[in-house]
């Protein structure tokens, strides 16, 4: 069971289509609500040995959820177990083994009262996860709580395995929607050590101080199994080519940069947005903009879509460049690409995801930011970082595009027979079915 959350479900349901390839004896359940059946129950193609199985819609709806954060939160945490275990109730097969999203508090519990191991899935950066289970670091350091107007460059560097990081760097958790939120977080990384194993969904080379200096503090096996982004879905040869690709395919090697789009559950300003767009456009910058609502269109040497097969996208050899708020299914599918990204981070792991990608992977450049949250990045200055980003004939740029296409060696090496994910992935499924056999 995912957290009910884009970024949560299409991990796991990624990580569901790998266990079904990898062992096809294996029935898997994939739990969500029934708006998200809905809203994914047609389009997510499937194995047969995964089914769909649906709780009443407990919660507030996918479509308001940004108006209370703070109460979609609590919801999740105390709505969903009661229709969930009625569930297990119903199941016509007895359940072996749960993959629960680390969000879900009440899972622990849940596993512990049935006797049926839990493997707490984690859907972001080991390095956040790694940031909430030394939490009480930060208390002792005097860096929680803390105003990041006055002391947000102040360094952090006593995270067993975490590189050196501002203040800043951290998840936001120190004001706002981020404050309210951190005590539940907390919470449910602490219920990881009750449940059976943790699964990260990152690749074990790009963090593996962090996930070497976790490994001592849990009796429960640790597996680094990502990327979980559809990989395995992407065809060269696919008879479907949409107007987008068919529009990439007459552009230079490396000449586009890719935006995502920007007005998804966490959105910037109107005024902030319309900056972008003018600074994108007037830097002569060949780009392929995702704007949902909007019609397919040409705009000078630009192309605005309603939605794109991301993955895809980022995989073309004509897109040079990625214009990301970091999340980390982003973050990972371009690195799995070997895109390089302009940072431009809104809110919670997106901060630390853009520190790795700028400082500790060097595959990418920050948006610059204002003196306070208020203080708009004008077109001017986007135009002139986009036009910089994409110089390939710049020493910098050049450099940071070979870094990024090392990266993705990495990535590609760890999905191999024998690679770290396909290792990792291996003794999971090892494991689950000893647990079964008991």
């Amino acid at each position: 069971m995912p957290y009910p959350g884009r970024g949560h479900i299409n991990p796991m349901m990624n990580l569901c289509k790998l266990l079904s390839a990898n062992k096809p004896d294996v029935l898997i359940t994939f739990v969500v609500t029934e708006e998200w059946h809905g809203f994914i129950g047609g389009s997510t193609g499937k194995p047969p040995n995964v089914c769909f199985a649906t709780i009443p819609n407990v919660i507030p709806s996918e479509l308001v959820r940004a108006k209370d954060f703070p109460g979609f939160v609590e919801a999740v945490s105390t709505r969903v177990e009661a229709p969930f275990e009625q569930l297990l109730d119903r199941l016509q097969q007895p359940v072996d083994v749960i993959i629960a999203d680390v969000y879900l508090v009440w899972m622990a519990g849940v596993g512990s009262r049935r006797n049926i191991p839990v493997a707490s899935f984690w859907p972001m950066s080991a390095t956040v996860f790694s940031v909430f289970h030394h939490f009480e670091l930060l208390v002792e350091n005097r860096h929680f709580p803390a105003d990041l107007s006055e002391r947000g460059e102040e360094r952090v560097d006593y995270i067993p395995g975490v590189p050196s990081m501002r203040l800043t760097d951290l998840p936001s958790f120190f004001e706002g929607t981020g404050s309210q939120t951190l005590k539940v977080c907390l919470e449910c990384v602490s219920m990881v050590p009750k449940t059976q194993c943790l699964l990260f969904t990152s690749v074990f080379e790009l963090e593996d101080q962090v996930i070497d200096a976790l490994r001592p503090k849990f009796r429960l096996p640790v597996y680094s199994i990502g990327p979980a982004i559809p990989y395995f879905e992407l065809r060269d040869n696919t008879p479907d080519i949409p107007s987008y690709i068919e529009w990439l395919n007459s552009q230079p090697t490396g000449s586009v940069l890719y935006v995502s789009s920007m007005g998804s559950f966490l959105s910037i300003s109107s005024t902030q947005l319309e900056e972008i767009a003018a600074g994108v456009q007037n830097s002569g910058v060949r780009f392929l903009w995702v704007s949902r609502g909007e019609t397919a269109t040409l705009f000078g040497r630009g192309l605005v879509v309603p939605w794109c097969d991301q993955l895809r996208v980022l995989n073309h050899p004509s897109v040079g460049g990625f214009w990301t708020h970091c999340g980390w299914n982003s973050t990972v599918e371009a690195v799995f690409a070997g895109v390089p990204m302009i940072a431009s981070p809104i809110a919670w792991d997106q901060f630390p995801n853009c520190k790795l990608i700028v400082e500790d992977w060097k595959i990418g450049w920050r948006v610059p930011r204002g003196a306070t949250p208020e203080t708009l990045v004008t077109w001017q200055e986007v135009a002139r970082l986009v036009q910089s980003f994409m110089d390939e004939e710049s020493g910098e740029v050049m450099e940071m595009r070979k870094r990024a296409r090392e990266l993705q060696s990495i990535c590609r090496a760890a999905i191999a027979k024998g690679g770290s994910s396909d290792t990792n992935l291996d003794s999971f499924i090892r494991e689950i079915s000893q647990d079964q056999a008991k």
